[in-house]
């Protein structure tokens, strides 16, 4: 059996089970709803049950598989991990999880069934198993990540509607709980869920400590926002500030925040719409138009089997590889979703036990009175990695690792495959266009058999002479070929022992993979940077979400500078780590904690904050030094919204070019470059035939 018909065949057996596994668990329930439906189709009424009826079976079979897949090894870790994408839009709602993680999980299962079926129809082997492997990923996180955004985004609408409810009620009788629990009666589904989990813990015995554990499941920092101010309001009370209540200008403010996330994300969903699909489309485009061009052009199968196609190849596959997830970080959101005291890595930890890994480490980390050393611990705490600077370097050391063995590794495969094709490709006819017709393929592949068998003789000898050449096919011939033909095999020969000799591992592919892994090896210091810059808007997010909490906090009565700071901390998520440490050192000085906070948290925005809260230490109080917040705040939200259009823009464009990028790639590297090649190296063969006639 061929390696194509037990590709086949192991597919279609993946996708028989996958099919039978659903028919059967649909057929244990199709008795039950069977004598449901069939007295119940003469009325409308009576067939809407009758769906309904199916509906429930269908998500009962849906959780059956659930727990089914729950119980295999294999597939329970990626149902976890799909699972931990959609949690936080189904907060403490796990009938409707486990319904909404199976359904996707089977969306991506069908998806990846059929392009694996086209690809095994393409070209089976090692490209189809690469081919396979890539697509599943690509297609696994496209599905997520689109569907993701589109709760995010559904969710967010809803919002919008909630606070215009909860505004209404609060109006009506001027009770916050009372608010919202009417407003999440009338929300729609995501909403009104969180709405709901929002009052319970407000009306909670412990409502602080029941919030904590409420933000740690929120799936956005708005319904935080909206938990928060909710619960001050109840606290210290609601007052009016130029003529409009401070709870309502905080919902008003949140609901502003939340309209201009929603335009931001739609237009930049418009303008990047369907870019995914067509930098992945390429994979299932270069077999055929290898086809076409091997079948149309003889004599690019010297370039489609040699070297020179496979670096090709593997160069659009890179390019297409590279595309998908550059896409991927353009149609993000800004917002990093860091957490403190999160990401930490165990493996690192686990190797730089090890002595050798340890004095490795330790020689190659710079010494702390270098500039060096300065510069990259500033850039960890900027960036919020949680990881130790020798965690770092082990993970640095990991990747030049991985980088050099895999350059070095394709570089030797690439030269087995090219000794490969230089010992068994047909003999090129010097036809240019046209297809070869049977027989003249037969004689071609015959004329390679002969020469392998003479190179053999030759024991593989780069200095075979071509004397020793023509006796060894003169004796093969034994007298049925001519001495012209015989001195161009001849000369065909010693080309292919030369080619042959000459494919070993060069000091400049050497070099390659160095640089190669130099590069892997620069890769965590070029994501840190990436990083910090994302974290950056995020820092800007949480400042001005800092403001709406004091616009409300500054016109409570006996407000202290250390309670705004307990507020900002429990609304923190970047900055939580400096304001901790702030409210531990603040018993010993409160001027020597601001301090220390500014020295931690390096943004002007927050900088300017804090110098308002040192100023209100005993020389103003807290609502003179923020008497122009409502000025800034405005002032903040307009930057904003010209830095998001200018990032919108700068997204669109960037976009374009990297999603058009593989198919580009694929025409003019793949087919129209080498068809070039291939015509001026026929040219000139021509060119030499007629000078000889």
């Amino acid at each position: 059996m061929s390696l194509k018909e037990i590709l086949l065949w192991v597919l279609l057996i993946s996708g028989g089970g996958f099919a039978v596994l659903y028919t059967v668990l649909y057929g244990l329930h199709k008795h039950k709803s069977y004598a449901v439906r069939r007295g119940r189709i003469h009325s409308v009424q009576e067939a809407r049950k009758g769906k309904a009826v199916l509906q429930r079976e269908l998500q009962t079979l849906m959780h059956k598989l659930y727990t089914l897949c729950m119980r295999v090894p294999i597939t329970s870790g990626y149902i976890t991990s799909v699972r931990k994408r959609l949690a936080g839009q189904h907060a403490y709602d796990e009938y409707k999880l486990r319904l909404q993680t199976m359904k996707m999980i089977l969306f991506i299962w069908g998806i990846f069934v059929c392009s694996g079926v086209v690809l095994l129809m393409m070209k089976p082997g090692i490209e189809f198993a690469i081919l396979a492997v890539l697509c599943g990923v690509v297609i696994n996180s496209l599905v997520i990540d689109v569907a993701t955004s589109q709760m995010e985004k559904r969710l967010l609408s809803q919002m919008i509607e909630l606070f215009a409810n909860v505004r209404h009620h609060y109006h009506q009788h001027g009770m916050v709980e009372e608010s919202i629990s009417e407003a999440a009666d009338l929300a729609e589904a995501e909403a009104g869920r969180h709405a709901r989990l929002i009052h319970e813990a407000l009306t909670d015995a412990d409502p602080h400590e029941a919030l904590e554990r409420y933000y740690e499941s929120a799936p956005n920092r708005f319904l935080k926002a909206f938990a928060g101010i909710s619960y001050m309001v109840m606290e210290f009370g609601d007052r009016v500030e130029d003529g409009g209540s401070i709870y309502l200008k905080g919902l008003s403010s949140l609901a502003r925040e939340i309209q201009l996330e929603l335009l931001r994300r739609n237009k930049l969903d418009y303008l990047l719409k369907s870019l995914n699909v067509i930098a992945l489309a390429p994979v299932f485009f270069t077999t055929p138009i290898e086809r076409w061009a091997r079948s149309s052009f003889p004599s690019m199968d010297e370039f489609y089997q040699g070297k020179l196609g496979y670096i090709t190849k593997l160069t659009v596959y890179i390019v297409i590889i590279l595309s998908y997830f550059l896409l991927q970080k353009l149609q993000q959101s800004d917002e990093t979703g860091y957490r403190a005291g999160k990401g930490r890595r165990v493996w690192e930890q686990k190797l730089y036990r090890l002595p050798i890994i340890r004095n490795m480490v330790d020689s190659l980390i710079p010494r702390q009175h270098m500039t060096s050393y300065s510069q990259i611990t500033r850039l960890l705490k900027e960036s919020g990695a949680e990881v130790k600077l020798e965690w770092l370097y082990i993970r640095r050391i990991a990747l030049f690792i991985l980088g050099l063995v895999l350059s070095i590794s394709t570089i030797f495969i690439l030269h087995e495959a090219e000794k490969t094709h230089i010992l068994h490709a047909p003999v090129q006819s010097g036809q240019m266009f046209g297809r070869l017709s049977p027989i003249e393929e037969k004689e071609a592949l015959k004329q390679s058999e002969i020469d392998r068998k003479i190179i053999q003789t030759l024991n593989m000898k780069a200095d075979s002479t071509y004397e020793r050449a023509y006796a060894a096919l003169e004796h093969y011939a034994n007298g049925t070929a001519t001495p012209e033909q015989l001195s161009r095999n001849t000369q065909r020969i010693l080309q292919k022992l030369k080619d042959w000799n000459e494919e070993y591992i060069k000091w400049w592919e050497v070099l390659i993979s160095i640089v190669a892994g130099y590069v892997a090896y620069q890769m965590p210091m070029l994501l840190l940077y990436l990083q910090r810059k994302m974290r950056y808007l995020d820092m800007k997010h949480e400042v001005y979400q800092f403001q709406t909490v004091i616009s409300i906090l500054r016109v409570m009565e006996r407000m202290s500078v250390e309670e705004i700071l307990e507020w900002l901390n429990r609304f923190s998520v970047i900055f939580k780590r400096p304001l901790q440490k702030c409210l531990l050192h603040y018993e010993h000085g409160p001027e020597a904690a601001l301090d220390l906070l500014k020295e931690e948290a390096p943004l002007p925005e927050f900088q300017r904050l804090v110098d308002k809260l040192y100023l209100s230490l005993g020389k103003i109080t807290i609502r003179e030094a923020f008497d122009d917040l409502e000025s800034q705040m405005t002032y903040y939200f307009e930057q904003r919204k010209q830095e998001y259009e200018k990032i919108i823009d700068s997204k669109a464009i960037w976009g374009r070019m990297i999603g058009f990028a593989p198919m580009y790639g694929l025409i003019f590297l793949y087919l129209v470059i080498p068809l070039i090649g291939m015509s001026f190296v026929q040219m000139d063969s021509y060119y030499e035939q007629i000078q000889k006639i």
